[in-house]
């Protein structure tokens, strides 16, 4: 197998951890104190990006994007995973759901979305449902020729931010071979509209400057044209995003585990005591190998993954297992690294008790990793009737 990247994909690469390096590190600081992204500099990033090409470079390019494929944009995604999140943001990849926009929808969302005129947003999770979407409490109910939009939706990322909402609630219900579920359906829903209510969410320690939301709906009048995708079929259009949005925290995580690998690493080689380096004490020296192990394991599955997703072959668990690996190897490697630099890790002198705080999230969003185990397994014991 070739693991060698194009030319192409290296100049890719290049670009990307330049901007990243030249625009975005040295402003992780002053998000980290102000816990928000100072609307100049988040002006100043997004015209760098729209410069670039970088800007919804996920988009195809028939609908005015950057046409990436798949693994090209994990590329861009690992890139940008190198810093803050909340800056990585500023260069925004619309969600590619998007892309089931028909008619007036391509106007009103998807083309000003891909210029960076607006912005969208995902709300699936509310208070009492987290990873069972079947019981969401949101619903739409028919009235007329039309929709009337009721519930809560929180942990709503970039909420703040958005123009529109993406939104999923229950909207009817249905027989299934295992009785009568939810029928759910994806509506396109204006945050300036009579009856939405966007405020401030949960102070989270992780990725400071991103932000999550509270979305409240009281009587929120919608038409049939704000449906995205085939009315009750909300899952099938979930599934579109799910699997590569995994993939996204799995390069995310992949990326931070070599950052931190590389501050241990210089750490290691540069801190003296008892007249030597540390690194040369087995104490440092083998956390440092397994610390690479993991780095390299946490690429490996990110790439094949990705490649499988370009192929359109990857299958839920690819993504479940990418996702599980590379989030808890960036936990790993985050805590070891702060062990090797000693009390210097906990100091926001480095950057790496930022890692390690930020870690702690990839293993919990998109998909707990409990999910992913009960996903990976559930694939493995149904070809066995189990």
């Amino acid at each position: 197998m070739n693991f060698d990247l194009t030319d192409e994909q290296t100049m890719l690469v290049d670009t990307v951890r330049r901007f990243v390096a030249e625009e975005m590190t040295p402003h992780e600081v002053t998000v980290e104190k102000e816990r928000r992204v100072p609307d100049a500099l988040r002006a100043h990033i997004t015209g760098k990006a729209l410069e670039l090409g970088l800007y919804a470079c996920n988009m195809p390019e028939e609908m005015g994007g950057g046409g990436l494929g798949p693994l090209d944009t994990i590329l861009v995604e690992k890139e940008l995973g190198r810093t803050a999140m909340a800056l990585a943001e500023c260069c925004w990849r619309p969600t590619n759901i998007l892309q089931a926009c028909t008619g007036a929808q391509i106007d009103r969302y998807l083309t000003p979305t891909i210029q960076g005129t607006r912005r969208d947003c995902i709300a699936m999770t509310e208070p009492d449902a987290g990873s069972d979407l079947r019981g969401m409490k949101a619903a739409a109910v028919r009235e007329g020729d039309g929709w009337v939009l009721n519930g809560t939706k929180h942990f709503i990322s970039n909420a703040d931010l958005a123009d529109y909402i993406i939104l999923f609630a229950a909207s009817g219900q249905e027989e299934t071979p295992r009785g009568v579920k939810k029928r759910i359906t994806a509506f396109l829903v204006d945050t300036d509209a009579p009856g939405v209510e966007v405020r401030d969410g949960y102070d989270c320690v992780s990725h400071a400057g991103y932000h999550n939301a509270i979305i409240t709906m009281d009587d929120v009048k919608l038409s049939d044209d704000q449906i995205l995708g085939p009315e009750g079929q909300g899952f099938e259009v979930v599934n579109q995003w799910l699997g590569p949005t995994r993939l996204a925290v799995a390069a995310l995580s992949t990326a931070r585990a070599e950052r931190a690998l590389e501050i241990a690493l210089d750490w290691a080689a540069s801190r003296k005591q008892f007249g030597q380096q540390i690194a040369k004490f087995q104490g440092v020296s083998f956390p440092l190998a397994d610390m690479e192990v993991d780095v390299r394991l946490a690429n490996l599955i990110l790439m094949q993954t990705a490649w499988k997703l370009e192929q359109g072959t990857m299958a839920d668990a690819d993504a479940a297992a990418a996702k599980l690996f590379c989030s808890e190897a960036l936990g790993r490697v985050a805590d070891q690294a702060i062990q090797i630099a000693g009390g210097m890790g906990l100091m926001s002198d480095l950057p790496l008790e930022r890692i390690w705080r930020d870690a702690r999230i990839e293993r919990i969003w998109d998909g707990t990793s409990e999910i992913q185990r009960h996903i990976i397994s559930r694939a493995m014991l149904r070809p066995l009737g189990a």
